[in-house]
């Protein structure tokens, strides 16, 4: 039963996300196809199991859904109530109940897996927040953990009655939603589509601007003209599907067989993908891919609308899936014998001219706040620009000191070596080396300094002079002065 179910999972891209579905496959899936004498079929060869199909629901919590299902269909009391409970009891969580009396084994299994799920989970609030740049920022992972309403986050160690309460009312309402996403996305596609039109005629003169509004109203008419479509789910629109898709004829239309013949996978029930099928004819009179006028967009638009409308008058109980005994209720009612006409989206502007003007007041603020960001970033980069040139010019500079620097290096060391034999001094550096009159002698040990070696005969006359009494001599002073002290010493 349970490899059955995962089939079921694998053929319907929306009933798949929703927990109410499953277990309504798990109260029917040993259904026998009806109309068939079991005492004139042979019983198939049991044929080994195979493991469950791995499908994607498209929840974010896709595995964590799946794998509590596989372990509760593995408890014989679970299994049991689930047979007698009503599907408004499940809705309202009294199913969760039954979880105290689950085997432990399950029991801790699905610790287990809601453990992984909370350490999933905060490995993707980690994630992200390393994206946006928030590396050093504390992760408060307890309030982040609030906007998942499919556990309970307050106790991320064991797997209670409210998670699996949790659980079964998030994957419902998302199923619930499902539709109404697709309305809000086809309605946004119709006034963006609308919007780029009239953005096109703005760019024309007024002659092409003339001629595109008459290949407009061209397109819409060709489009509108078709032949015309059954109410969906009347009796006209399945015997039209009994004579063209069935071959039969349609004075034996019988409501019993037809839902056999239908019923693709032998459950007893038309799920959603089922009643759809049955559509595709009324849509092929509408559209067709190789026509401009006609939108693909459009026709499944156009399906979704039938197949809600069909819901809404013979899904009872609400389920989600039309059984047997609900579709024979339905045949005959009034509306399957003598339905009103059936308006098709082109009679049914998908906006109000209200939501028109508002979604064109959005984009044009969107399209404001773009080429602000535009002008933002364009200051950032000249201004990064500004800075790099200030950089590039510091390293030209860094270089150059560097540069002159090794220059001087290499300059000096290719300067000739000068050899100084004895107390002999270059001539070059004499002068340099000369010492003050007050200055005495080096000392031995140390480097000898330069002296001058040419004299002038007076100079060296006064150095050989004996000092009488004066402090400072005068070997410093011109030549007349030196005789004038001289005179004075002679004087009697």
């Amino acid at each position: 039963m349970g490899d059955r179910f995962h089939l079921k999972m694998c053929r319907s891209r929306v009933l798949l996300a929703g927990w109410v579905l499953l277990l309504v496959q798990l109260q029917c899936s040993q259904a026998v196809p009806i109309g068939i004498d079991k005492t004139k079929v042979k019983e198939e060869e049991k044929k080994p199991e195979e493991s469950p199909v791995s499908v994607d629901t498209g929840l974010h919590y896709d595995r964590y859904l799946r794998e509590v299902i596989d372990f509760l269909e593995k408890d014989q009391h679970f299994r049991e109530k689930l047979h007698n409970t009503d599907m408004e009891d499940i809705k309202q969580g009294k199913l969760a109940q039954e979880l105290d009396f689950v085997s432990h084994h399950v029991r801790t299994k699905l610790d287990e897996l809601k453990r992984q799920e909370v350490n999933r989970l905060r490995t993707l609030i980690k994630a992200k927040q390393d994206l946006e740049g928030g590396n050093d920022i504390a992760v408060d992972h307890q309030a982040l953990l609030k906007q998942f309403e499919h556990l309970n986050h307050m106790n991320p160690h064991t797997f209670e009655v409210e998670d699996l309460d949790r659980l079964i009312k998030s994957a419902t309402s998302d199923l619930e939603n499902f539709d109404k996403d697709r309305h809000e996305e086809f309605k946004k596609y119709e006034m963006m589509k609308e919007h780029d039109r009239r953005e096109h005629l703005k760019t024309l003169d007024e002659d092409q601007r003339k001629k595109e509004e008459e290949h407009y109203e061209e397109m819409r008419k060709k489009h509108a003209d078709h032949p015309k479509v059954n109410h969906p789910g009347s009796q006209n629109q399945l015997k039209e599907v009994w004579e063209e898709a069935d071959g039969l004829d349609p004075e034996d239309f019988d409501p019993k067989t037809f839902f056999n013949l239908h019923d693709t996978n032998g459950d007893g029930f038309f799920d959603e993908q089922e009643l759809e099928a049955l559509f595709t004819k009324e849509l092929e009179k509408i559209y067709d891919p190789t026509n401009e006028e006609d939108d693909m967009v459009e026709m499944e638009e156009e399906r979704l609308r039938m197949r809600e409308h069909v819901m809404n008058e013979v899904d009872s109980n609400k389920d989600r899936l039309v059984s047997l005994d609900e579709f024979l209720v339905a045949t005959k009612k009034k509306e399957f014998l003598e339905p009103d006409s059936w308006e098709t989206l082109e009679q049914n502007q998908a906006y109000t001219d209200e939501e028109m003007r508002e979604f064109e007041e959005h984009l044009a603020q969107q399209e404001q706040d773009l080429n602000q960001r535009t002008v933002d970033l364009q200051k950032q980069r000249e201004e990064l620009e500004r800075q790099q040139e200030q950089l590039n010019a510091q390293k030209v500079e860094l270089q150059q000191a560097v540069e002159h620097m090794e220059r001087l290096k290499s300059d000096k060391a290719d300067l000739p070596e000068v050899h100084v034999e004895g107390n002999a001094v270059p001539e070059a550096h004499a002068a340099d080396n000369q010492l003050p009159p007050d200055q005495p002698a080096p000392d031995h040990h140390e480097t000898p300094h330069h002296q001058d070696t040419q004299q002038e005969p007076h100079e060296q006359q006064n150095q050989d002079l004996p000092q009488q009494g004066h402090p400072q001599e005068h070997h410093g002073e011109p030549p007349n002065q030196q005789e004038a002290a001289q005179g004075q010493h002679n004087v009697p």
